[in-house]
This record gives C-alpha cells, structure tokens and sequence, in this order.
C-alpha cells in the first residue's frame, strides 16, 4: 500500500461533523444525570436561586451565546478563517469584558500574559512534534507501522480500533495537545490511505481525546475541579465520580463506529 494521501478536510467540515455527535453527547449526559438525580436525589439538593428578573437573564446569557454564535457561524458558513474568527472571538471578549467593567489595565496584562505562556507552549510542542515526524519517517517509520496494521488482520477497521486503543491510554498521562502533534501526524496518513472517511475519522479521534480531560490522574477537567471543589471533597471521589461521563464518551465512539453516518451526513448535507 503506497500512503499518497491527497484528502483535505477543512475546519468547517469537522465542526459540522461534531454538531451530531456533541449533541447525543449531552443528550447522554443529561439522561444519566436525570436518572441519577431521580434515583438517588441526595446527590443532587435542590439548589438556592435568588429571584431575578428575565431581563438580566437575557443580559447575561445573550451576549456571550451571540459572540460564540457569531466565532462558529462565521467558520461554519465559510465566511472566515478559524484564525480570523479567533480575532473577532477575541475582540468580542474585550469589548464584553469593557461593558461590563471588568477590563482593566492589570487584567490585560494577565491576559496577555495567559495567552503568551499558552501560545509559546503550542508552538514548542509543535515545532518539536514536526521534527520527530520528519526523522519517523525518513528512518522508514511510516513503512513499519503500515506493515504493523497489515499484519494485523481485518482491514483499516482493526488498524483504526489499536489507534484509538493506544490513545485512549495516552490520555491517562499526556494531554490532548501532545497527542495532537505527536500520534496524529504518524498515524492519521496511513489510516485515510486504507479509504477511512476523513471527516468521521477527525470526529472519533476527537472524541477520543476529549477523554484525556477526564481520565486521571492527569485530566485537565479533574484539575480544574480540585481547584474549585472544598477540601471535604476528595481527590478520589472526583476520580469515581468521573467513571461514569467516561463511560459514555467511550459508548457515543461505539456509536459512531456503528452508525457513522452520525458525523458525515450532516457536512454531505451543507456542502453538497
């Protein structure tokens, strides 16, 4: 199998592609937490609101759901880039945050500051991932592991099985941004050369991924949730009590290797 791959999806496709499966996502996480609330209502006491009018409802929720409406729509539509409607996203959130009298210079400075780390984080990973790629294969790495999924029986379905397999298990220990650079640009060539459709393929890896936010002990969601979470809340409870959305992030890939017409037929719809 000579790996010439010439497929290209764009940003659009794959976010239309995830819009179904995000919604059976949610969907599944609001039946468990119904059921679960239902059967055991100690887990989820009624909690205290104070009254409040629907007018600063509206103000509070629809300027954020417009900005976010606005990033993704423009993307979707074709009417940006994802770096231009990152631009606008980050305007629109300054001129919030100015709205609202929450900028000011120190906050900026943060800010910039937040993103610089970040940003300088991104790119030393990818200029390192980029230099790995490249000795990989010029010592024939790519050869071996198309040998290794031939050897393997059951076609691009197996091969795509053991990848999915290897970074679910990445997940426990490195986030999703180094397996982004590192595994996908090894693996991803040779699995859309055995005919794999790019857009399902985008969407069951990403799936994937997201699991790394939950899995511990490195989860970027279970950090998250012990800085916020009181002291009588421990660091295992959180564990347990993450098993179950995992469960489901691993059945909705289950779906979608099934049925994956889930991720491709809305983008066949909009763009064909």
């Amino acid at each position: 199998m000579n790996i010439v791959n010439t497929q290209t999806v764009s940003v659009g496709d794959l976010f239309v592609g995830a819009i179904v499966p995000g919604i059976v996502l949610v969907f599944l996480y609001l039946a468990y937490v119904l059921i679960r609330a239902t059967v055991q209502p100690s887990c989820a006491p009624p909690a205290t609101v104070e009254e409040t009018d629907m007018r600063s409802v509206v103000t509070a929720v629809l300027p954020p759901l417009g900005l976010i409406g606005l990033v993704l729509g423009s993307i979707l539509v074709g009417a940006a880039t994802p770096t231009e409607a990152a631009g606008v996203g980050a305007v629109g959130a300054l001129v919030l945050a100015l709205s609202r009298g929450a900028l000011s210079l120190p906050v900026l400075q943060d800010i910039s500051q937040s993103t610089l780390f970040t940003t300088s984080m991104v790119f030393l990973i990818l200029i390192g991932a980029a230099l790995f790629s490249l000795v990989f294969r010029g010592f024939g790495g790519d050869t071996m592991i198309e040998s290794f999924f031939d050897a393997l029986g059951g076609g691009p379905h197996t091969a795509l099985l053991v990848v999915m397999l290897v970074m679910f298990l990445l997940g426990f220990i490195l986030d999703f941004i180094e397996i982004t650079f590192v595994v996908v640009p090894i693996v991803g060539p040779v699995l859309l050369a055995m005919g794999l459709d790019p857009v399902w393929l985008g969407v069951m890896i990403a799936i994937n991924l997201q699991t790394s936010f939950l899995t511990p002990p490195f989860g970027f969601a279970l950090f998250y949730l012990r800085g916020v979470a009181p002291a009588a809340v421990e660091t295992s409870d959180m564990y347990r009590g993450v098993m179950p959305f995992i469960a489901m992030q691993v059945a909705l890939m289950l779906m979608l290797s099934i049925w994956p017409q889930l991720a491709t037929w809305l983008p066949e719809l909009i763009y064909n």
